[in-house]
């Protein structure tokens, strides 16, 4: 894809002259790794189960064993991917601007790429976290394909993740807002801008006064908040900014 060289440059001049940038990352930037999406990943054994009878709390209640199942392949599916250029440049803009990194991916890339303070508003794939703990919970030696108890009052452990119908967490919401409030510079890189609460944030940021530059190679729902529209990979156009 060939990239307006113009626009480019008017992002570049953008990005030179910030003082402080706010980034949202989306699917779209873990799919230039190969990272299955939420539906790409039920396949095979998977194929006959709609998302949602997996990944809620009352899913994982009545079946915990079959939810854990299925978290442990998306993990084993996601071990396999490495960051791609898009990460690895994030990286590189943090070392040289003020920036705050806030993403919609649950799979830890930009962290191994090297982006430091991530705000994870979905959670990630490989933390844990009690369901219902007792608040001094101890692991018992798991079992093969069953989530850990805690071997004092038996609670389960959970994916680290937002489930359908639960809310963000809390901090990650707060700091993600605070950073579009006060950013001059508003980065939104392969997010379809359809999953709320996090597409509000760009609108937010051009609300108090921010510049908004939508990298995306297909339409978005947020072109339309965008005072600049790339569209072109992610992996091909931010090592191209900075």
């Amino acid at each position: 894809m060939i990239l307006d060289a113009a626009l480019l440059a008017q992002a570049r001049d953008r990005i030179a002259a910030a003082s402080q940038i706010f980034v949202l990352t989306g699917a779209g930037v873990s799919a230039e790794s190969g990272v299955p999406t939420f539906r790409d990943a039920l396949t095979g054994l998977w194929a006959r189960f709609d998302p949602e009878e997996l990944a809620t709390e009352a899913a994982y209640r009545r079946q915990p064993a079959l939810v854990w199942q299925w978290y442990e392949h998306r993990r084993a599916m996601v071990s396999a991917t490495q960051p791609n250029p898009a990460h690895f440049a994030l990286a590189q803009l943090a070392d040289q601007r003020p920036v705050t990194l806030v993403t919609q991916n649950i799979d830890g890339l930009h962290q191994q790429a090297g982006s430091q303070q991530v705000i994870e508003l979905h959670g990630n794939l490989f933390a844990n976290k009690w369901l219902d703990g007792c608040g001094r919970c101890d692991t018992v030696p798991p079992v093969p394909g069953e989530p850990p108890h805690c071997a004092l009052c038996g609670a389960m452990m959970r994916p680290g993740v937002v489930w359908f119908g639960e809310d963000l967490p809390r901090v990650a919401r707060y700091r993600a807002e605070h950073a579009a409030e006060t950013c001059d510079l508003c980065l939104v890189v392969g997010t379809s801008g359809l999953v709320y609460p996090a597409a509000a944030l760009p609108g937010m940021a051009r609300e108090n006064g921010a510049f908004v530059i939508v990298v995306n190679p297909q339409p978005s729902a947020l072109d339309a908040t965008a005072d600049l529209v790339l569209a072109a990979p992610a992996g091909q156009c931010l090592p191209a900014l900075w």
